[in-house]
């Protein structure tokens, strides 16, 4: 028993950095992903804006699918924080 109780603030503290790793690793992705997908678009629609509409609906379908990443991360952030099961 004694154990467990000299475990928790490490534990603890090692769910608070895993938190932060979590949502700041899911964050750096999706927008270096996003950035470089908007500049992309720009681009093609610069160099063929009779294909604007169908450029601009793959660009926020793609754009949906980066943000839905990010937060995955967040939940995972969320649940070491809240819900942390070695706690």
């Amino acid at each position: 028993m004694g154990v467990v109780v000299a475990l928790n603030p490490l534990i603890s503290a090692a769910s608070v950095i895993a938190a932060g790793l979590a949502i700041g690793l899911a964050s750096i992705g999706p927008g270096v992903g996003q950035g470089t997908a908007v500049g992309q678009a720009v681009e093609g629609i610069t160099r063929q804006p009779e294909v604007e509409g169908k450029i601009r609906g793959n660009l926020l379908l793609s754009l949906a699918f980066m943000v839905s990443l990010t937060i995955y991360g967040q939940i995972v952030a969320l649940e070491l924080l809240f819900a942390n099961h070695f706690v």
